[in-house]
């Protein structure tokens, strides 16, 4: 049939317009309902069940246009990734079903970060996708470095993004790259503790005590009143002393001494502070393995017996709950 005026093409395209608007809408509707329905499944746990409404709903919404959290699109995508990376399980990794998950878990994940504008979910889409190249996954650091850079770019004051790029740095022997990494989250946010504890720990792990120490007492600089942190300080200070056989007798009760002064700060802010008193109890007892004097000897393991003593009581009064 042919279309003889301007008027009368105009009223067919028109109505085509309205045509497909209307299709789109119906799509949105169903690919809303399979979402909804696909949550729920997710929430019990169903992941096969869930993965399958997602599904659904992706199809209905080929464009990925669903407003699936809050105002932005793109969440679908999350929870479908994460629908299969909850049914893969590493103890059956090598079996194609089950690695099958793993990689739509992955194509989902990048979908997800690619079209969320939420920034909250949009992180967690990169987490996750970080998280699916691990060990215990895909074991592949070289595919995870750059998503971790991204995450960082997006958000570069959050220091936790920086540890997990030093780690990775660490596992796969990059020690320089990244000491450089966890130098560059102090500087991104340098009144955070755990900052701080991050770095000692990393010092900690090259065999430099001073420089580990170091960055304990910088942590103290920030919560000079937080029991814990002069109580950790203590707790390497017994570790280096106790397990280092290469230290002279003066080298350990050096040692020995600045951990009973950390430990001692701990329990004058915290009396009742059962992890510190407990601690103490070992510093003396390897004081005292030190001490060439009987009658100092004699007095120090008495102190040390008395600390273990209510370190006990304090325990058990936390487990029954009178403390």
């Amino acid at each position: 049939m042919r279309i003889r005026s301007a008027g009368a093409y105009l009223a067919l395209v028109a109505g085509m317009g309205v045509a497909l608007a209307g299709c789109s809408q119906i799509g949105q509707i169903k690919a809303m309902k399979a979402f909804k329905d696909g949550n729920k499944l997710y929430a019990s746990n169903d992941f096969r069940g869930a993965a399958a409404k997602y599904e659904e709903a992706v199809a209905a919404d080929p464009n990925g246009e669903l407003n699936s959290c809050g105002n932005s699109p793109g969440c679908v995508y999350f929870f479908l990734a994460n629908s299969y990376d909850n049914l893969y399980r590493p103890a059956r990794k090598g079996e194609p079903q089950n690695d099958a998950y793993l990689t739509k878990a992955v194509e989902y994940y990048k979908l997800a970060s690619e079209k969320i504008a939420d920034p909250t979910f949009k992180t967690r889409s990169l987490e996750y996708l970080v998280a699916a190249y691990g060990p215990d996954k895909l074991n592949d650091p070289t595919m995870a470095e750059p998503i971790i850079q991204e995450m960082i770019r997006l958000t570069p004051d959050e220091p936790t993004n920086y540890f997990a790029l030093a780690r990775l740095y660490q596992d796969s022997g990059e020690y320089e790259l990244a000491e450089q990494t966890f130098l560059k989250a102090r500087d991104a946010r340098p009144n955070d503790p755990a900052v701080y504890l991050q770095l000692a720990n990393f010092y900690n792990t090259q065999g430099d005590f001073e420089k580990t120490i170091q960055y304990l007492n910088e942590r103290i600089k920030i919560e000079p009143n937080n029991p814990e942190a002069h109580y950790t300080v203590a707790t390497y200070y017994w570790d280096k002393a106790n397990r280092d056989f290469r230290l002279t007798d003066k080298e350990k009760i050096q040692y020995v001494m600045d951990g009973l002064g950390s430990v001692d700060k701990a329990i004058s802010i915290k009396s009742d502070y059962m992890e510190a008193i407990a601690y103490k109890n070992l510093l003396l007892r390897l004081q005292a393995n030190l001490e060439k004097d009987p009658k100092k000897q004699q007095a120090l393991l008495k102190e040390a017996d008395s600390l273990r003593d209510k370190a006990t009581e304090l325990r058990k009064q936390k487990a029954t709950g009178t403390e």
